[in-house]
């Protein structure tokens, strides 16, 4: 039997306390990230490993933003798969940018074979990979460039350069300390008339709940919380949106999804949340298109 299975059919299982301390413990062995991501435990929805998943994740995206042909792209916060490059330069994309905070993506060329063939069976251009030898190659082939610096490799991007950024499930996931300066520079990267669209999920991703709101201040911050593979910045709706505005963005909400009802009791929260309205704090999930102001 392998992990992953294993770890889907017990996941149902275990409370939200219980998913914090298997991944704390978990976030102490080498290789963490790779090691948490195999075994799932969180979560069994599909992933941008999945070619179509993929694809249907940054058509999405695209369709929205609308950018004009040869359009160059950056996807912020990647992961395990890096499949964003090809399906941008499939889809018209002259160039594509791939910035994480850490080397995450997976190196199998199998992978990235499996990918070919989808867009392959879409009837759409595809850079050959049957003779790839290393993730590097397959990422020239399409003039994808992927950065694991953060904040750093943002700011190695020239002013004025990017058409279309986007991100899934993933703004939620910046420390909180850098949210800013992220969308600052994702400011001054973006063309004039370029466009941002991001999904953010509003969740505890531990139950889709309220649960990481249960804690204060300096312990959910601290960093052996926030390497441990549960993170959020907590960001409020509100706050989120008043952060892109002094950012310098033009704001559009194009999605919102609410809870009917608080998921986790008010009494349960630290106080700085405690006293936030019930319309703010059901906001679960927002997509959100950003233009320069």
């Amino acid at each position: 039997m392998t992990i992953k299975p294993l770890a889907i059919g017990i996941k149902r299982y275990i409370p939200w306390w219980g998913k914090i301390a298997t991944k704390l413990l978990l976030s102490q062995l080498p290789n963490r990230e790779k090691f948490l991501n195999d075994i799932s435990i969180f979560s069994s929805e599909p992933t941008m490993e999945e070619p179509i998943y993929a694809y249907n994740t940054f058509k999405e995206h695209l369709n929205r933003a609308k950018p004009e042909k040869g359009f160059v792209s950056l996807e912020l916060g990647p992961g395990t798969s890096l499949f964003s490059g090809m399906i941008s330069w499939a889809l018209g994309g002259s160039a594509s940018y791939l910035v994480d905070v850490g080397d995450f993506a997976l190196k199998d060329i199998q992978l990235y074979q499996a990918m070919e063939d989808f867009l392959k069976q879409k009837g759409l251009p595809t850079p050959d990979l049957q003779n790839a030898e290393s993730l590097k190659s397959i990422l020239e082939s399409c003039s994808a460039h992927y950065l694991v610096s953060g904040l750093s490799s943002l700011q190695a991007i020239p002013d004025e350069s990017v058409d279309f950024i986007w991100s899934q499930a993933v703004l939620e996931h910046i420390r909180k300390a850098d949210f800013f300066d992220i969308m600052r520079e994702l400011r001054r990267i973006i063309r004039n008339q370029g466009v941002c669209t991001h999904y953010v999920d509003f969740k505890d991703h531990l139950d889709c709940a309220l649960n990481n709101l249960r804690f204060s201040e300096s312990i959910w911050e601290s960093d052996f919380m926030a390497r441990a593979g549960f993170y959020t910045n907590r960001i409020r709706y509100s706050q989120m949106l008043d952060l892109f505005e002094k950012a310098g963005f033009e704001v559009e909400v194009l999605e919102v999804q609410r809870w009917d009802r608080l998921p986790t009791p008010r009494e349960n929260l630290s106080k700085e949340f405690r006293n936030l309205s019930d319309e703010e704090l059901c906001i679960c999930d927002l997509f959100v298109l950003l233009k320069p102001a």
